[in-house]
């Protein structure tokens, strides 16, 4: 059975959440920033093996390099050219993560490589810095950042997730166990009030 837990929690520095899913495939969604994410994810699996970006922005690679260099794995993420990632991923592709396979949804807006991975079987989305609990959603005055396609973006993850999907789990602040559907309308609503 397929165990997500955030590595992340709790840590008081700049981070995003940085999720170490236990099962058939052990992966970490995302390596955080800032923090002893090598210490936290040895003292809870033995071995990983691969880790997956929702995209490059610094608080959510800073630890890669050294989970790379602990545990011997391989990067996943949608922008091959980048210096941290071995393994290029499109939109369209699935990728297995725990238990499960998830589908690759290309979702810029925050950023051009950004994905989110949903798994319509597992019920579950790692939205990254899409979109948030109670409507929040990914800033756009960063480089690479778009508006517009911000919205395009969560208009299409909502036309791909069904009403089965049970768990948001987000690039920061808490997960969405709880209807995670209307949060991403409540995001799709409030990036357009404010286009």
């Amino acid at each position: 059975m397929t165990t997500v837990r955030n590595v992340a929690r709790g840590v008081q520095s700049f981070t995003s959440n940085a999720f170490l899913v236990d099962g058939n495939r052990t992966v970490l969604v995302d390596a955080g920033s800032n923090f002893d994410a090598v210490g936290r994810i040895g003292d809870t699996v033995d071995e990983l093996d691969a880790v997956v970006l929702t995209h490059t922005h610094p608080d959510h690679v800073g630890n890669a390099e050294l989970i790379v260099d602990a545990f011997d794995v391989d990067v996943w993420g949608f922008d091959a050219e980048h210096d941290l990632v071995d393994h290029g991923i499109a939109d369209g592709d699935d990728v297995l993560i725990g238990d499960d396979r998830y589908d690759v949804l290309h979702t810029p807006g925050h950023k051009n490589d950004h994905v989110c991975l949903y798994s319509s079987a597992g019920g579950t989305l790692f939205a990254g810095d899409l979109v948030f609990a109670n409507g929040g959603f990914g800033r756009t005055d960063l480089e690479e950042g778009d508006h517009v396609a911000l919205i395009e973006s969560i208009e299409y993850l909502l036309s791909v997730v069904s009403d089965t999907l049970s768990t948001m789990y987000v690039g920061h602040g808490p997960t969405v166990d709880a209807d995670p559907k209307y949060h991403i309308e409540l995001a799709l609503h409030a990036a357009r009030m404010s286009a």
